[in-house]
């Protein structure tokens, strides 16, 4: 199987991206999270603040507010127990979760700091969610290697801290085989899409940056490119930064690399078989960028919009505690139940999400190629229908009326769902061909990132009007493409999210909050 071959059945042939006869050993499962062995941390406070409604004035933060900042952003804040209908399990299934959703609660991503602290060392350092502590990897300056390998294209010195998220390949392949790679990159876009609504509430300006050096950025934490891989970076700032572009000399990865010696730090690996998974490698290694020459921006052609949209809504402004939100946010399967949701409420849920988009990048400035489709049913003032949510006029168009939920029903691999009774089911569209004719292969994980940082704030939005949503992919693409007549744009539908109102589910759980 070639890459290209690869990615077509990553979205139209699932069931055939797994072996045959392929099981998941749950008794020999990884760690949900990543544990250093024999190196220096620094406990961070639990004495988080239980209200984030108000943005804090920008500040250099201490080390209490990033142990709060990292508690929301990818804190370990709940333990769950529940009987998984559709797995043969005699004794409950227990997990811990955070405030993002993950698929089958693995996190495959890990998060990473290069902090300048006054009242800590000035390093890189991983944070260790299941203790809540800061592991410091290695101390340093290292403001112009990570300047280099983002291409200078940031003021790096400016910045107090840089926040690096990266994948961790076994912890959600032993369960979902190669479809794992799909995951990853909207796992990644979730917690990005978090960590950024949690910088504006502790007054830090931040930014992603997709492309970089990826082999020096691996070398400065000590990772094994076949093991773990960084996938974006993100600078934090309560000073004026330039985000633009610089002129200066091409860096090569393998040149960076020399600058600082290697690291090798252990970590428990909980699993005694890990079996291999060379699709992820190969894809992984054919996303790399290996000199500075090559980090470019998507130019997009956006084409003036004509066409008179039947319904417009209105537009309010909204504020919420992301706090409350992020304690209300869970993924309910069976557990929705009907009801109709206002105008006024879908058009809080689709502006505030769609904000999201609009977020610092170094690909197109605040725009994107994303686009916002849906269908809906009992909402007032708006027939059933299937629709584009016009992400510019703050407008919906409606393609085909009428109540598609059973079409879309039948379009699932699992009825997990019963979308009978959801009022609202989004499905967030790309690009076909995935960027590919400007970021080759890494255009794929790239763009499931866009996608997982809007479904961030789609659940976030929907937790704050007392409603859920349940990001999916098991569904035929095929289907939705159809119903919205994408194949002919070259776009295609690339994760489908279900929104209403629900029941708590049947599960025992406790938060590790107050």
């Amino acid at each position: 199987m070639n890459l290209d071959q690869f990615l077509y059945q990553l979205h139209y042939d699932v069931e055939n991206l797994s072996p045959p006869g392929w099981g998941t050993d749950w008794l020999d499962a990884p760690f949900p999270y990543k544990l250093y062995q024999d190196v220096p941390a620094f406990v961070l406070s639990l004495e988080v603040p239980l209200t984030l409604e108000k943005p804090k004035a920008p500040s250099t933060p201490d080390l209490g507010e990033i142990g709060h900042f990292l508690w929301y952003t990818f804190g370990v804040t709940k333990v769950s127990q529940t009987l998984d209908p559709f797995e043969a399990m005699k004794e409950p299934y227990q997990s811990l979760r955070r405030f993002v959703p993950s698929g089958g609660a693995l996190y495959p991503n890990e998060l990473y700091m290069y902090l300048k602290l006054p009242d800590l060392p000035m390093g890189v350092y991983h944070y260790d969610a299941a203790h809540h502590r800061l592991i410091l990897l290695q101390e340093g300056n290292f403001d112009s290697y990570i300047s280099k390998a983002l291409g200078n294209r940031c003021t790096i010195p400016a910045c107090f801290a840089t926040v690096i998220i990266t994948t961790m390949f076994w912890k959600n392949y032993f369960k979902y085989n190669n479809f794992s790679y799909r995951l990853q990159g909207l796992d990644a876009g979730v917690l990005i899409g978090q960590l950024f609504e949690v910088s504006k509430k502790f007054g830090f300006d931040a930014g992603v940056y997709f492309q970089f050096l990826d082999q020096a950025v691996n070398h400065l934490l000590g990772l094994s490119d076949q093991e773990e891989s960084v996938y974006a970076i993100i600078p934090l700032s309560v000073e004026p930064m330039n985000w633009t572009m610089n002129e200066n000399d091409v860096v090569s990865a393998a040149d960076l690399c020399h600058e600082i010696p290697a690291i090798q730090k252990k970590h428990l690996v909980r699993s005694k078989k890990i079996k291999a998974y060379p699709k992820l490698v190969k894809m992984n290694q054919a996303s790399m960028i290996d000199s500075s020459d090559v980090i470019h921006s998507l130019k997009i052609n956006r084409i003036q919009k004509k066409e008179k949209s039947g319904w417009k809504p209105s537009s309010e402004s909204f504020t919420y505690d992301l706090a409350d939100a992020c304690r209300r946010r869970f993924s309910p399967e069976m557990d929705f139940v009907i009801g109709s949701v206002s105008l006024s409420q879908l058009s809080v849920l689709l502006q505030e999400s769609v904000t999201s988009i609009a977020s610092r990048n170094d690909l197109h400035s605040r725009n994107s190629h994303l686009e916002v489709y849906g269908c809906l049913n009992h909402i007032e003032s708006i027939p059933d229908g299937a629709y584009f949510y016009d992400i510019e006029t703050h407008s919906l168009k409606l393609i085909r009326q009428g109540d598609h939920r059973t079409q879309l029903q039948y379009a699932m691999t699992m009825d997990n769902v019963n979308l009978q009774q959801v009022p609202i089911c989004i499905h967030i569209v790309g690009d076909l061909n995935f960027y590919r004719e400007s970021y080759g292969y890494r255009g794929y994980r790239i763009m499931q990132m866009e996608a997982g940082m809007l479904v961030q704030r789609l659940l976030l939005t929907a937790a704050a009007l007392s409603m859920n949503g349940h990001p999916l992919l098991g569904f035929d693409t095929s289907t939705c493409d159809d119903l919205y007549g994408l194949k002919a744009k070259r776009k295609t539908s690339l994760i489908q999210v279900p929104i209403g109102y629900h029941r708590s589910p049947p599960k025992l759980s406790g938060g590790l909050y107050m």
